[in-house]
């Protein structure tokens, strides 16, 4: 598989084990992972639930060579982006990555909007969550029971650190973040 997605311009990472991708799991970049239902040590659908209990959403292909209903009802059940049978097609198999690597970009837009919303202080995150809402500084000011200058220092603060002043884009950071993964 790696000879074919090489040929078509995909970086991919092959390992001998499930164990041994969850070794390299904490400094793997996220990515589209394509998991047999039979591997060693663990089944694929063993893997992905060991995944997703250690909070890994990343998207799975679920390949097989001995699958059925059931195992492909609680793949599916579980997630998984699409459920192939050996021997893989290759127009299927890139198929079904297009559509994992739309779920990952969402995926990744989410943490990353996760990510700058965690920089802003408690308070920060009340202010902005109110700006969103369409109130205006003297507003918050009164409803916090804090100082005009206080509210505008935090404006400050949250237009560094969420990267824009606009209202409109604060929002749109707020809504990607509690988006579900």
């Amino acid at each position: 598989m790696c000879i074919l997605f090489e040929a078509h311009d995909r970086k991919a990472l092959a390992y001998e084990d499930p164990v041994g991708f969850l070794r390299s799991i904490p400094s793997a970049k996220p990515g589209c992972l394509i998991l047999d239902l039979q591997m060693p040590h663990l089944t694929g659908l063993e893997l992905q639930a060991e995944l997703l209990q250690r909070g890994f959403r990343w998207p799975i292909i679920m390949i097989t060579g001995h699958g059925d209903v059931h195992h492909c009802r609680v793949a599916f059940k579980s997630g998984v982006i699409d459920f192939l049978s050996k021997p893989i097609d290759s127009g299927l198999l890139f198929e079904a990555l297009q559509k994992a690597d739309q779920v990952l970009e969402a995926l990744v837009e989410v943490e990353k909007a996760r990510a700058i919303l965690a920089t802003l202080t408690p308070r920060e995150d009340e202010i902005v969550r109110l700006i969103c809402r369409g109130w205006g500084s003297r507003e918050i000011s009164v409803a916090l029971d804090i100082a005009l200058r206080t509210v505008d220092a935090h404006r400050v603060h949250i237009c560094e650190k969420l990267g824009t002043r606009s209202p409109a884009e604060f929002a749109q950071i707020i809504m990607t973040a509690d988006r579900q993964s």
